[in-house]
């Protein structure tokens, strides 16, 4: 581990379109190896990784995370009437947050966390990323959560979120404990690629996704824990198989292996759960020697 104080500068950039997008970059108290940065879940504010950014940051890496468009800091005044596409997290904001970390110089790995995991296809800069370590990343259908979650998922999705979005113009998230609130547009376009068993890759009106991951070549470890009832294991590699030309490493945790009693869906990046950070830590450190061995 890095000795000495770290320094936490909040930050803003630009998206490609325009859009200011609010972040914290975690300086170490020395020089970087590396950076990292973090790729959010869906409605997840970025100061839900801040236990992980700061243990990285000890461990050598300057670490980035950053809000999404619409969500927590870089969310407008009122989410009412706000127009977005679900796809701009990644297209847009992930490879604006890519850009701001290269103008440092050193290299960059990457964590996602669910969508965060899927947003790397959708990037323009997925070729600036060394590695890709993603918790929790499927394809959101019903189909592949057991019965209790199934029951539940298709009774918010039809039943008691229409109504509310009808009279809100966006989704309170909030108000059910599960992150922030989210733009209507990313309501409408979540819940129709969530009846599809491969998600927005069987959207007739994005075939040029099949392509677009198809491109992407970046090594990839994605993490499934086997309690993580959005994410299960066929969940991951329903989405996962997109990357056809990527080398994905599939990664089963247990609880217990961890010292945990549960995982689930948020438990990657709960206090806790530092052995899981410290192995995708251990592999960035691990490619970065061997990049750079004489």
């Amino acid at each position: 581990m890095v000795q000495g104080k770290m320094q936490v500068e909040s930050v803003q950039f630009l998206a490609e379109d325009g859009y200011s997008l609010s972040g914290k970059l975690y300086r170490t108290p020395s020089v970087a190896k590396a950076n990292i940065v973090v790729a959010c879940a869906t409605g997840v504010p970025q100061a839900f990784y801040r236990r992980f950014a700061e243990y990285a940051t000890h461990a050598g890496f300057q670490v980035l995370t950053f809000d999404y468009r619409g969500v927590a800091a870089s969310a407008p005044k009122q989410l009412k009437g706000f127009k977005m596409s679900y796809l701009d997290w990644g297209e847009y904001d992930l490879s604006a947050a890519i850009e701001y970390l290269g103008r440092t110089g050193l290299d960059i790995y990457m964590i996602g966390h669910s969508y965060g995991g899927q947003a790397l296809g959708l990037c323009k800069h997925h070729d600036r990323i060394e590695a890709m370590y993603c918790y929790g990343t499927g394809a959101g259908w019903h189909g592949y959560m057991p019965l209790k979650e199934k029951i539940k998922v298709q009774m918010i999705w039809n039943i008691v979120f229409p109504p509310l979005v009808a009279i809100t113009d966006y989704l309170p998230w909030s108000k059910f404990n599960m992150g922030a609130d989210l733009p209507r547009d990313v309501y409408h376009q979540w819940r129709k690629w969530c009846k599809y068993p491969t998600y927005f890759f069987a959207d007739p009106d994005l075939k040029d996704l099949h392509t677009r991951y198809a491109a992407v070549s970046t090594p990839i470890y994605a993490v499934a824990a086997l309690d993580d009832a959005w994410a299960l294991p066929n969940s991951r590699h329903a989405f996962m198989q997109y990357y056809c030309q990527a080398n994905v490493h599939y990664i089963d945790l247990k609880a217990e292996d961890y010292g945990l009693k549960d995982i689930g869906h948020m438990g990657y990046f709960r206090q806790g759960a530092e052995k899981i950070w410290q192995d995708a830590l251990n592999t960035f450190s691990e490619l970065h020697r061997l990049k750079y061995a004489a």
